[in-house]
């Protein structure tokens, strides 16, 4: 997955976060899935990121 598509689906992901919470409790298991999917694509990115930023000063 490039960094835009990665972007773009982090983007989604915290979009249907947001509209959930003003339904739901932060607690809720629909709250808690989100946000562990969100969690995995955004490490996701901060692996990529290292992975690049690394490849640039060496």
């Amino acid at each position: 997955m490039d960094k835009q598509e990665l972007i773009s689906q982090i983007e989604v992901l915290r979009t249907r976060m947001i509209r959930a919470a003003a339904d739901e409790p932060l607690t809720s298991p629909k709250i808690q899935g989100i946000s562990q999917c969100l969690d995995q694509l955004l490490n996701q990115y901060a692996r990529l990121f290292q992975q690049r930023s690394k490849t640039v000063c060496q």
